[in-house]
């Protein structure tokens, strides 16, 4: 019995568009890292990107539950000596829906190369339109 593994050859990229409308980000985002991961296919290798591409529309409808929509804070740092500075939730939600899901997604995905190569196939939209009807994407129910 031998261990399989992955060669780029083997991985095919499906695509598969989500509408997060009335959806918990949490739970939105730790099952679309799953599929961006791979970990959903049985050819899933830890050190190979085996991922299909997921599109989020609709980013600006998610919820959040209890208390986070008034507490919760996005910090970031400007590389200077005190630059630090924090975004509420609220401000994030009306300038930039999107790197909210952005933001879930990419601390449950590996913190390395192969993390950002991962993240690369993450497409979030605010809106109900996308451009990848090309790629005629499969939808994907979130539970």
């Amino acid at each position: 019995m031998s261990t399989f593994s992955a060669k780029p050859t083997d991985i095919k990229h499906d695509w598969y568009v989500v509408d997060a409308e009335d959806l918990v980000l949490g739970r939105l985002a730790s099952q679309v890292a799953q599929i961006l991961r791979g970990k959903h296919k049985p050819i899933y290798t830890p050190h190979m990107d085996t991922g299909d591409f997921v599109v989020i529309i609709n980013a600006e409808k998610v919820r959040l539950t209890g208390n986070k929509a008034e507490s919760k804070s996005y910090f970031r740092h400007t590389g200077f000596p005190g630059g630090t500075r924090t975004t509420s939730y609220k401000q994030m939600m009306d300038k930039y829906p999107e790197r909210i899901i952005q933001k879930a997604v990419k601390g449950m995905v590996p913190h390395n190369r192969l993390g950002r190569q991962i993240m690369k196939k993450l497409k979030v939209y605010a809106g109900p339109n996308h451009e990848h009807e090309a790629q005629q994407p499969k939808p994907l129910i979130i539970k």
